[in-house]
């Protein structure tokens, strides 16, 4: 009987199904950070438990990192507390932990697949909203909580209820000046937030199969924020050339084993789907969010939606956001101004979001009165731009270069918003205070949209400020 990916690495890990109807799954791989774990931790010690299988569980520390002055005890108390108690459950329990001196430390959803832990085929799980990232090696990918944690440290496995599989397919080929984080916000903008409610998304289609890995990343990372719980897709000889001499990918004989198992659990071709969604790709274009979720977003040539022109059941919804957002309904959104600019984060802090921003930012100045920070999303990441030179591309330009972390995607660490500034954000979440500051504003964009922000002082069209498109194509 043909299967979806989904079907197949669901029954492989399924343990037996409970009594309420949900399964009982093995978890192949525990992924956790400084924020979710030390209650889990504490459950355990409490209950006299011990963590059945370390050797599964990956920790590294990222949301409450300082990205400039890195140096312990950090200022902020609960943030010093936070990483000593992660290393403390580490050394106890024997969990392997990438902490700042290792060099390897870095946002767990980047540092995951650059050593190799993100495998095809496999079930993951971390306290983290955005664990759907690593859908894109063909992974079944969960975000959890903290009780979910405690199981999955004390048994390896946690119960869940089977989702349907939605297929998104986009074919054809992007414009100039399109990337990865306007094809997931289109994809949002056009299903919805709550749209994926029960759903798993498998992306497909020429522009998923041309995409680089760090491409579809970007992609399956957005997946919660369009209501799905996990995002995937079907793994390919591009997965495995970025998974083979990763320092915990299989070697030798174990690799060709690795590889013909990972081809194995790929969506058979006239597998059946609960629903089929297709995308045009030259229908996309550079997409900027205007409001307080995702879902609110319009390509940079549109205008700020106004509430009359919204459906009945909408209109609270954009009134609420407009007023928290300060634009103007019915005006152009290119030309409002910027205050902070950032590129980085799990959706957008890897290494070729930071190549490809540096070239068009390089020869360029950030505008007047505009603070802009590039934060790298591991210390591996930020090793790699120094050694290319990209950081200084970004300093000479006016950015700030950082050390690794989540840095401004979250109000988790010093990097935070003030009073209502606006924020070109390349992270993955518009929500009010989102970004540190109860009445600040984030407009979610590429990096590239970012550092044309960034070089203008106002929300702009990178084809327009960079020539996005002949340079691509030179």
């Amino acid at each position: 009987m043909s299967q979806s990916l989904f079907e197949k690495v669901w029954a492989a890990h399924t343990v037996k199904t409970l009594s309420n109807g949900q399964t009982q799954l093995l978890i192949g791989t525990h992924l956790i950070h400084e924020v979710t774990s030390p209650q889990a931790f504490g459950m355990l010690r409490d209950l006299n438990l011990k963590v059945a299988y370390p050797h599964r569980t990956f920790a590294t520390v990222d949301h409450i990192v300082p990205t400039d002055q890195r140096q312990e005890p950090f200022a902020d108390p609960l943030a010093d507390a936070m990483i000593r108690e992660l290393r403390k459950n580490c050394e106890e329990t024997g969990v392997t932990f990438f902490d700042l001196p290792s060099g390897k430390q870095g946002i767990v959803h980047v540092v995951g697949p650059e050593q190799g832990i993100t495998q095809p085929g496999t079930t993951i799980a971390c306290g983290d909203s955005h664990t759907s990232t690593h859908g894109a090696f063909g992974a079944i990918a969960f975000g959890i909580g903290t009780t979910q944690i405690r199981d999955l440290l004390a048994t390896q496995t946690m119960a869940l209820a089977k989702l349907k599989v939605r297929r998104i397919n986009v074919n054809g080929s992007l414009r100039p000046g399109v990337y990865a984080k306007d094809v997931i916000l289109h994809i949002i903008r056009t299903l919805g937030v709550k749209g994926g409610t029960g759903f798993a998304y498998e992306y497909g289609g020429e522009v998923f199969d041309n995409f680089s890995m760090e491409e579809r990343m970007t992609v399956c990372n957005m997946s919660i924020e369009g209501g799905a719980r996990v995002g995937y897709v079907n793994p390919d000889e591009k997965t495995f050339a970025y998974l083979k001499g990763r320092a915990y990918s299989p070697v030798g004989d174990e690799w060709d084993q690795a590889v013909e198992n990972w081809k194995s659990f790929a969506s058979d071709p006239d597998c059946s789907y609960d629903d089929v969604v297709e995308f045009d790709a030259a229908d996309i274009a550079p997409t900027v969010t205007w409001g307080i979720n995702p879902e609110q977003a319009i390509s940079v040539v549109e205008d700020v939606p106004t509430v009359e022109g919204a459906a009945d059941g909408d209109k609270a919804l954009v009134a609420e956001a407009l007023e928290y957002m300060k634009l103007p309904a019915g005006e152009p959104i290119k030309g409002t101004k910027v205050d902070v600019c950032f590129i980085g984060s799990c959706t957008n802090g890897r290494l070729s979001d930071f190549e490809e921003a540096a070239k068009y930012i390089e020869g360029h100045k950030v505008a007047e009165g505009v603070k802009a920070i590039a934060v790298p999303g591991s210390q591996v990441v930020d090793a790699i731009c120094r050694e290319k030179g990209l950081h200084t591309v970004f300093e000479n330009a006016g950015f700030e270069w950082r050390g690794a972390g989540c840095s401004m995607c979250l109000a988790m660490n010093p990097d935070k918003l003030v009073g209502d500034q606006l924020s070109a954000s390349s992270s993955n979440r518009n929500f009010k205070g989102r970004q540190g500051s109860p009445t600040g504003r984030t407009v979610l964009m590429s990096p590239v949209m970012v550092a044309a922000a960034a070089i203008t002082g106002e929300i702009s069209d990178a084809r327009e400020v960079f020539g996005v498109g002949e340079l691509a194509s030179a």
